[in-house]
């Protein structure tokens, strides 16, 4: 098992920035790959930012690309999401996620809420 703890989201002005925190305990050669998810209400969950636990390379999904960065501290077992340039159509609440050898996103964080304002 893994557990994930998420931190720092809040409401911020168009424009504005914030990063948030993942830090992972448990059973942590299981982990492949962390990733940042995010759930607008009434839509789907969708991959915003992955980054592999060894090597660091990262994935960006086009509507984050070059406002957001995904990293990490393997030293403390966290991983980062430093998002710029926010805008309302941001505002979600955003998971945390461990992406296994299986290649399957198999532990979950309890999500933190973002919410931009126009």
């Amino acid at each position: 098992q893994v557990q994930l703890v998420e931190s720092g989201g809040g409401l911020v002005q168009t424009g504005g920035s914030l990063r948030l925190s993942c830090a992972a305990s448990g059973r942590l050669s299981s982990i492949n790959a962390m990733a940042w998810f995010r759930q607008a209400p009434g839509k789907e969950r969708t991959l915003v930012a992955r980054i592999t636990w060894s090597g660091g390379r990262t994935f960006h999904a086009d509507s984050v690309k070059g406002r957001f960065t995904v990293s990490s501290d393997n030293a403390k077992n966290t991983v980062y999401l430093q998002m710029n340039s926010l805008k309302p159509e941001d505002t979600a609440v955003y998971y945390c996620a461990v992406r296994t050898s299986d290649l399957k996103y198999t532990y979950w964080g309890q999500g933190t809420q973002v919410t931009v304002s126009s």
